[in-house]
């Protein structure tokens, strides 16, 4: 996901996005277990994925916090 794809999304669509990415997250984590995961770099495409939607979400907040405060 690029940053380009999150702008256009609305809280609700980020917040069901970073569910979907942290039940991702999760299973790369099984299939590294038992030994299955054949591409480890999921992880780190996966982790960034994540932090991107929490910075979008957190600018939002933020955003709103300053709407609020003037």
């Amino acid at each position: 996901m690029k940053r380009i794809n999150t702008q256009n999304k609305s809280k609700e669509e980020l917040t069901a996005n970073l569910f979907e990415l942290q039940a991702k997250l999760a299973q790369l984590r099984f299939e590294q277990a038992d030994k299955k995961l054949k591409d480890s770099s999921q992880f780190k495409k996966t982790k960034k994925d994540i932090a991107r939607v929490l910075t979008r979400l957190r600018a939002e907040s933020i955003e709103v916090l300053r709407r609020a405060g003037s």
